[in-house]
This record gives C-alpha cells, structure tokens and sequence, in this order.
C-alpha cells in the first residue's frame, strides 16, 4: 500500500467514511438490526406511567426502500437500510436507539449516510410533510450526564426553514410510581436553538420517491464533554457554543454511550428516516 492510501480503502464499504483510528461498530443494515431497537420511556409497575410521547414511539425496521412507481430502491450500499417511521399524525416522531459503553474516555466520532422522505402516498411534490430529523449521543462519565443533540429543522407548521438546531434543555424530571426511577422528555419541542450559520438546503428532488443520500458527521469529547463539530455533506460547523443537555450523574449509568436518531412529521403523513451505514469510531 502506498504511503498517501487512505487506511480504509481496503474494505470498500469504509472508504466513504473518515473513521478515527478505532473502529467502535459499523452497522450495515444489509447484516440485521445490529442491535438498533425503539427508544422506550421509563416505567415502573404499569406501562401507564411511561411518558406518553415515549408510548406512542414504534420499533424501528429493515427496509429495501420499495415504492409503488419504481420498485425496489435499495440501500445506499446493498438492499436494506434502517427505516425509522413515524405515525401519520403532524407532530409525532419516532427513534432508533442502540445502546453501548465506552472502554476509554476519548473523541467519538459518528457518520451516515441517510435519506428523509415523507410517505408517497399523493402525487404531489410533499416537501414539506417532514418536520425534523437528527441524531443524539446520551452519555455518562463518574461526574454527569450528558445529552448533546442535534437536528434538521426542515418545517415547521408549513413554513419552510432548512436550519440546523441544538438543545441544551430538558423536560422537568418526573418521578414514576413513587420508586427512585425518573423520566424527562429530552426530544420535547421546546427549547431548540439555531446553530449559527446552520443554514442548509438539502437536495429533495423532485417527488417523494426519488431518494438523494446525505452525508452526516458529528465528533464529540468525552473527555471534556463537548462539541467538536460537525458536517452534513459541503456544509462544516463551528461548534462555538454549542451546548449539550447536562445533569448530575444517575445511577446504573457509568459510562453509557448511547446513540439515537429521530423524526418528526409536520402533517398528517408518515415520515421515514432511512440510515446506511452508521459508523461510531473513536481516537484511542
């Protein structure tokens, strides 16, 4: 191999991304779920108790991406992607989570490719169906919990906006049927911020079947519990104040690294979120 080869060309399925050195999992849907299940809400002695928005969450599925003009689409490498659905009501969302630990605190580093459609089921060009979409690190070190969070504005109540956001605040915590387990609604519209110079129009096409892949990138320290950056597509941010949701550190949690994605409908059509591949590295 010469010098100047780029480490990854020898698999073809990583040479699209810019790993850092350790490799932490690379999902291709084309190999199963790989353990990427629904973002279900806590709940102590009744299922009553969960939060309801976390209720109304579905599991995430397999899909080859079929519509009813075209066929069978694919994955962006291969047949299946990662297919987050939400219900047919404006406002709902849902998520995809998987849950590991981290070995050694370090910088992370998440990238995908995806693609954001709203359900073809009217001949119309429905670009602004879609609500939201966007990725989440939930992460605990000895001293605290926390949640940096990033999403694609694409519409809101009609109104077209193509900006970037982030949080830093959460739902207040609520105790569940009188135990020591807490739940709060990280995801909640409120509180969302515009990342400065987040604008970003992203290609759509022309109708909801023709499907663009995007890429995505965000770095994270979890030695210092802060932003590093990040990129979708052209498009590089500055994390400059950027902040992430932060609380004392909770039980039973000692170093989490969890990572989720989400989306949201702005009407009454189902919105799907598709990933291929995603791939968490990290610099140790």
């Amino acid at each position: 191999m010469r010098s100047d080869s780029h480490p990854v060309h020898g698999d073809p399925r990583l040479s699209r991304f810019d790993p850092m050195e350790r490799v932490i999992y690379f999902d291709d849907f084309d190999q199963g779920m790989n353990g990427w299940t629904c973002l279900v809400g806590n709940y102590q002695d009744s299922l009553d108790t969960m939060t309801t928005s976390y209720a109304r969450h579905t599991q995430p599925m397999l899909s080859q991406i079929t519509h009813w003009d075209s066929g069978t689409h694919g994955s962006f490498d291969g047949t299946y992607a990662l297919k987050i659905a939400t219900r047919p009501v404006a406002g709902e969302r849902n998520t995809a989570i998987k849950r590991v630990t981290f070995r050694k605190a370090s910088r992370i580093r998440v990238e995908t490719y995806f693609a954001c459609k709203p359900e073809a089921n009217e001949l119309k060009l429905s670009d602004k169906d879609v609500r939201t979409f966007g990725v989440l690190f939930d992460l605990q070190d000895r001293q605290q919990r926390v949640m940096p969070h990033l999403r694609y504005l694409n519409t809101l109540n009609g109104e077209r906006r193509h900006q970037w956001q982030f949080k830093q605040r959460t739902t207040p915590f609520r105790a569940i049927g009188g135990s020591d387990i807490v739940t709060h609604d990280h995801l909640s519209p409120e509180d969302w911020e515009d990342v400065p110079g987040g604008h970003q129009n992203l290609c759509y096409n022309e109708i909801p079947t023709k499907i663009n892949w995007h890429y995505l990138r965000f770095d994270f320290d979890l030695v210092n519990m802060c932003w590093l950056g990040f990129q979708c597509n052209d498009l590089v941010m500055d994390p400059s104040g950027l902040e992430s949701i932060k609380m004392p550190a909770m039980a039973n949690l000692d170093c989490m690294l969890n990572l989720a994605f989400f989306c949201e409908s702005d009407t009454a059509k189902r919105t799907f979120f598709y990933l291929d591949s995603v791939l968490l590295s990290g610099d140790f």
